[in-house]
């Protein structure tokens, strides 16, 4: 992948260095080190600069991130991927349920990582696959993809930073309350590999916001909608569960196939600021088919 970007230096920068223009606009180190590396990676006023070189107001600084092809032991495969948006800097994925992210001892093949890497390749570029927002393989929805290694920096560093606003919506049991918070340790059982639970003792701290939506009588389930203020692994799962109203269709936390055979959980909005151009993003995907039949007007 090669990424092009031309910069105005305005006064807030004026007698700055480049590198310290660089690091402002959220560049990590690692692209920095591969612009430095790039054969005229660096232009200022079209003259190759270094990133100790002071600039000045006016000037036009060009830099050029050529990325070097990476070896993978993902494999290229045809996988029906949908795609809501593209850019030269990032993709946002709407990926379905039972769709792993990356190759595992399990799935070899039919993950989001085999697919974007296929169709790169039939468009003739390369690619390295950095998910930036990782789904459990049965949570559908919403994921960023970032196409270099300098809006992935900049992405991750907004994960970080808690900048990348995710709003979920699940199925859960029984009749939730309007709206309230969660706040509760979550640490990994020890006789397990994957299960989590809540251990105000060994447990990092776990945030998460929930307001219920609907509520079906009848099915006794609530349609909730749920903000991170954190991002343990499993943490939905594990905090709907510990307050008693766990998500249906989960096989690890709730084995209740009732009304859906995979976690009814699914990635609803994403919200951030664009790595490069500075916009505002906003994403938004409607539940899946399996999900929207129990609650039809939403």
């Amino acid at each position: 992948m090669e990424r092009r970007l031309t910069y105005i230096i305005t006064e807030e920068f004026h007698n700055k260095t480049i590198g310290q223009f660089l690091k402002a606009q959220g560049f990590p180190h690692q692209a920095i080190v591969q612009l430095k590396k790039t054969h005229e990676g660096i232009l200022r006023n079209n003259t190759w600069a270094y990133v100790n070189d002071k600039l000045l107001c006016g000037d036009t600084l060009f830099l050029h991130l050529v990325e070097e092809e990476t070896k993978t032991s993902i494999l290229p495969m045809p996988v029906e991927i949908p795609i809501i948006y593209e850019d030269e800097d990032f993709l946002v994925v709407d990926k379905p349920s039972d769709m792993p992210v990356h190759p595992s001892m399990n799935h070899h093949e039919g993950t989001l990582a085999n697919g974007l890497l296929y169709y790169y390749q039939e468009k003739g570029e390369n690619f390295t696959f950095r998910c930036i927002n990782r789904l459990d393989r049965d949570t559908s929805g919403l994921t960023i993809v970032a196409k270099h290694l300098l809006s992935a920096g900049i992405l991750s560093r907004q994960v970080s930073d808690r900048e990348i606003h995710r709003t979920y919506r699940a199925i859960v049991q029984g009749l939730l309350p309007e709206s309230g918070t969660i706040d509760a340790p979550i640490c990994r059982i020890c006789s397990s590999a994957i299960e989590r639970h809540v251990d105000y003792k060994n447990g990092e701290t776990a945030v998460t916001y929930y307001k219920r939506i609907a509520y079906d009588k009848e099915k006794d389930l609530s349609l909730a909608e749920l903000r991170l203020k954190t991002g343990r692994t499993h943490q939905i799962r594990v905090h709907m569960k510990y307050i008693g109203h766990p998500i249906i269709g989960d096989f690890l936390y709730n084995p209740d196939y009732t009304y859906c055979r995979r976690q009814a959980l699914h990635s609803s909005s994403l919200a951030f600021i664009h790595p490069l151009t500075k916009k505002n993003m906003h994403f938004a995907s409607p539940l899946p088919e399996d999900l929207k039949c129990m609650f039809p007007d939403f």
